[in-house]
């Protein structure tokens, strides 16, 4: 008697289960995608937020600092003349507010090492605000910071730059102008800055 022949016979099951695999593993790579969307948005809005609160604050400074502007000095216009890159330049004051200056300017931001004059000075031609500290105390330092991340523009930035000598007062300088804060006064320091940053004579911005 001839032997029966059996067909093989195909095995759906491991194909039905690598397609449940598969598409459990999309459901958990669209949860992750998804949670990190959610996380990237709502960080976003956080730090929106929280930039639009620290320059409201600033504001609000600044329109309560107004009456010290009277006390704002004006100088001379000393020029606008650049020098050769690293050429040295001797200023009437430590914290100069025009005048010949390195054809390369400070960027905004905070420094913990004196920065050349002659390149803060190009600075103040842009437009940018230089604030001048030694030991003012770790909330000054601090508030400080703070602008100083909030405008970090090429033509309306802040740099703080440290200058030995001044201890707890901090100077304020724009092109053509100055106020010394001492004690530091942070209204009066904002309504400085808000009064000028962004208007120096190469590039006015506001």
């Amino acid at each position: 008697m001839a032997k029966s022949k059996r067909r093989s016979k195909s095995q759906p099951e491991k194909s039905i289960a690598w397609v449940g695999t598969a598409a459990s593993g999309t459901k958990t790579v669209n949860l992750i995608l998804g949670v990190m969307t959610i996380a990237i948005l709502l960080g976003g809005a956080i730090y929106w937020w929280q930039g639009r609160s620290a320059k409201s604050g600033f504001l609000d400074l600044a329109v309560s600092g107004q009456p010290a502007l009277a006390g704002v000095e004006t100088f001379p216009n000393d020029g606008r003349k650049h020098l050769k890159p690293g050429e040295h330049y001797s200023y009437a004051s430590s914290t100069p507010t025009s005048g010949p200056h390195d054809p390369f300017p400070t960027d905004p931001g905070v420094y913990e090492t004196p920065q050349p004059p002659t390149k803060l000075v190009h600075a103040l031609e842009h437009g940018l605000i230089v604030f001048y500290y030694d030991r003012p105390g770790p909330e000054v330092m601090e508030q400080l910071r703070e602008w100083a991340a909030l405008y970090s523009g090429t033509w309306d930035g802040i740099v703080v730059t440290p200058l030995p000598g001044l201890g707890e007062m901090v100077v304020a300088t724009a092109w053509q102008k100055k106020l010394n804060l001492s004690p530091f006064d942070a209204a009066a320091a904002a309504a400085f800055a808000d009064a000028y940053r962004g208007r120096g004579p190469e590039n006015p911005v506001r």
